[in-house]
């Protein structure tokens, strides 16, 4: 399992911010940009704009928003297959 954090930077419109997830939600999350044709930037832009938070970062965790993002995308892929 790959439990070890690895903190990355990535742009939202704009502002350059750090965020720490577990290699594989890293994996899966590039994977998901990949197959929709966008760069994880966008993804990751995408998936803040959805939890209806201000870029201030205040009133949600992004972190877990992008768990619970890819956690949905797996269970939707399982549920076709």
């Amino acid at each position: 399992m790959d439990s070890k954090l690895h903190k990355r930077s990535v742009t939202i419109d704009g502002h350059r911010t750090s965020i720490s997830l577990e290699d594989g939600f890293w994996r899966e999350l590039s994977a998901i940009a990949d197959a929709r044709g966008l760069s994880l930037n966008t993804l990751v832009a995408e998936v803040d704009r959805a939890r209806g938070v201000p870029s201030s970062g205040q009133g949600g965790n992004l972190s877990s928003a992008l768990r619970l993002y890819v956690l949905e995308a797996l269970r939707r892929r399982l549920s076709r297959a």
